[in-house]
């Protein structure tokens, strides 16, 4: 099997595997692209919480975007943790200079946690300057409640909250519900022509570290084989709860999910 697609993420490292790089990684492989990296922090976390976590220079960053893409150029560009103003700058910079149009912003702020990633002022100027230059931005709830400074509480919110994206400058918004307390879970997809709403039965557990690395990390890589927006994030999500169902239950805080959940072994390497 060749891969379909090349994928750039720019995120955060987890060293328990579970989320941000190692999770955009199994993710696009996983689903038959080709993964390539440009790590903007090392975090030392596992499944109950983070102890630490190192910025790489914003140059560091820069480079790995711009010497990667100048050999290999992306179908598409995943974003993930993006911890300060200089880092968000340097983002920017690079992506203008290697021109990909498909990019997925997952807008990472806290951890599940509980540790906040990001600073107030990187969140500003995440939604002045990165927020009109990316095709989807993947806010769970939380997130929309710090981009929107409004209270989510019910799946009106959460067009309300979606709309607003828009206005700032969002081209396309997926805000996620997984945080609604309620037996259905809604994931509702907008933009200025079109609203819709994706239903799925929540999966009841604790094991969900790194869903939302793996959701945007998937919408990329179909978004980068030629699918639809609208349909890249009705297939990812498939993906996400079909990989949280089948979780191996690691760990003793919030384990991940299974991103093999797609692969059949061929006879022949059993």
């Amino acid at each position: 099997m060749k891969p379909k697609s090349k994928i750039l993420i720019i995120a955060g490292s987890d060293s328990s595997g579970g989320a941000g790089i190692q999770a955009d990684i199994k993710t696009v492989t996983a689903l038959g692209s080709y993964a390539m990296t440009a790590i903007t922090a090392v975090t030392s976390q596992n499944t109950t919480g983070v102890k630490s976590i190192t910025s790489i220079k914003p140059k560091e960053i820069s480079k790995q975007i711009e010497f990667t893409s100048r050999d290999i150029k992306p179908d598409a560009i995943k974003i993930g943790m993006l911890h300060s103003v200089k880092v968000i700058n340097a983002v920017i910079k690079s992506l203008n200079k290697i021109n990909v149009k498909k990019i997925i912003l997952d807008p990472v702020m806290v951890a599940k946690g509980g540790a906040k990633l990001i600073d107030n002022n990187s969140i500003k100027h995440l939604k002045l300057k990165l927020l009109k230059k990316v095709s989807l931005i993947t806010p769970n709830i939380p997130e929309a409640e710090i981009l929107t400074n409004m209270r989510i509480s019910s799946s009106e919110d959460m067009m309300h909250a979606a709309e607003i994206l828009i206005r700032l400058g969002a081209k396309n918004v997926l805000i996620k519900g997984g945080h609604l307390n309620s037996r259905i879970m809604q994931d509702i997809f907008l933009n200025k022509s079109e609203i819709s709403t994706f239903k799925n039965k929540k999966i009841y557990t604790k094991n969900t570290h790194g869903t939302g690395c793996t959701l945007s990390s998937a919408i990329a890589t179909y978004y980068s084989c030629g699918k639809t927006l609208k349909k890249s994030c009705e297939m990812a999500i498939k993906y996400v709860n079909h990989s949280i169902g089948t979780g191996p239950k690691y760990g003793k805080g919030h384990g991940p999910i299974n991103h093999l959940s797609t692969i059949n072994i061929n006879k022949k390497f059993k």
